[in-house]
């Protein structure tokens, strides 16, 4: 699936704006990196690609809170519960944010928990409409929006971004995340910093080096961008999200999109296509062996019709041409067959009321027809159920019974 990670600039409504934007095909290699016009950047499919924008560190505020017990729910954002949730995030982080809570977007951390602080992200939300609506008007519709750095990354790690002359230490301690200026005074803020993990991006990479004293892990910002693309956050919530099936389906779409071109799906998806062509050659042994079954089968009953009747050179259907050479050789012998009257005639007397006696009878081509008959349905099908193990079919025409003979006899 191709992915275009596009950094969200400071000013989207600006014409001169540029954007920084990544483009992969698996999620894991970068294969384009480059800085762009609105107008100039990619265009990915809408069946087999994704736009994903990204919210610098500078951007975002991140707070803890505890939320009351029953806050969240499964049906957190429908039926007026995100709503609900957004009149207790206002009254929760009322107090720690200098702007008014309605100026602000809020996004609460994937899978919240019900019985532990909550991690919220807040950025300006008339900021971050505007940018996703400019993305949307130039035919790159926003899929997911992801921070560049999220507290779960930011446990064990600090990254140092910028330029030489710019660098700055992000790192997350005391239930916060802060972006602040490379500096021994903010690695002394940080707290831990020695026996955290230091990733920097090679313009600062020597510089970070001299400030923490010690070889750092080099990580191109690109690299960087498709870590935060992996991330399960999405802070496309409440007022950015139109409805709960609108949500639902941009998850579902994202995964599945994810199941059939990501990486790290290529070995389940090999085991799928796998158990695929294994059913398929078993079902297509399975019918082999079955028609082969089914020929010998067919083989075998012509071979009994043509030893029996060596006379009969091609076998069409072999049980009616039976059928036939033995009803011949029983004419021939003048012995009673199936489709003489008299057998007929013997068979339905056996199995008739002792009162049922025909006014007329009429034979031709192994048919007998009784007229004159008073039966009622339940003597008709007790007749019927005993003539049809001879081969016999019993019907009602009108006032008349009428008994055929099968092929079989």
């Amino acid at each position: 699936m191709t992915t275009l990670i596009v950094t969200l600039p400071a000013e989207p409504l600006d014409a001169a704006a540029l954007y920084d934007y990544v483009l992969t095909r698996d999620g894991s290699t970068v294969a384009e990196q480059s800085r762009a016009p609105l107008a100039l950047l990619p265009l990915v499919g809408k069946a087999d690609g994704e736009v994903v924008a990204l919210v610098t560190a500078q951007r975002l505020s991140w707070h803890q809170v505890q939320l009351p017990k029953g806050t969240l729910g499964r049906r957190l954002f429908q039926d007026g519960g995100a709503l609900r949730v957004r009149a207790v995030l206002d009254g929760l982080l009322e107090d720690r944010l200098l702007d008014d809570t309605e100026q602000l977007h809020f996004a609460l951390e994937p899978q919240p928990p019900t019985d532990a602080p909550v991690w919220v992200a807040v950025c300006e939300r008339a900021w971050l409409r505007s940018a996703v609506q400019v993305l949307e008007q130039s035919g790159r519709a926003v899929n997911r929006i992801v921070p560049e750095f999220t507290p779960q990354a930011l446990a064990d790690t600090l990254y140092v971004t910028g330029e030489a002359d710019a660098a700055y230490l992000v790192g997350a301690a005391q239930g916060s995340v802060a972006v602040l200026p490379l500096s021994r005074d903010a690695i002394a803020l940080r707290g831990g910093a020695q026996e955290k993990n230091v990733v920097a991006e090679p313009a600062v990479v020597a510089l970070a080096e001299q400030v923490f004293q010690r070889s750092v892990t080099l990580q191109q910002s690109a690299q960087r961008q498709l870590q935060a693309a992996q991330s399960a956050w999405d802070l496309a919530q409440f007022d950015l999200v139109t409805s709960q099936s609108a949500r639902t389906w941009k998850r579902w779409s994202v995964g599945a999109r994810s199941l059939l071109s990501a990486p790290r799906w290529r070995a389940a998806r090999l085991a799928v296509l796998a158990l695929l062509a294994i059913n398929l050659v078993g079902l297509n042994t399975w019918a082999w062996k079955e028609k082969s079954l089914l020929n010998s089968q067919r083989q075998a009953i012509a071979a009994v019709l043509t030893t029996t009747f060596p006379q009969v050179r091609v076998v069409v259907d072999a049980p009616v041409q039976m059928a036939r050479e033995v009803a011949t050789l029983q004419q021939a012998s003048g012995a009673p067959s199936g489709r003489d009257l008299e057998s007929m005639l013997g068979a339905f007397g056996a199995a008739a009321p002792v009162a049922a006696v025909p006014n007329a009878i009429e034979y031709a081509a192994g048919e007998v027809r009784l007229k004159g008959l008073t039966l009622n349905a339940e003597q008709i099908n007790a007749i019927s159920f005993q003539l049809k193990p001879q081969g016999y079919a019993v019907n009602v025409e009108a006032d008349n019974v009428v008994i055929k003979q099968g092929a079989g006899l």
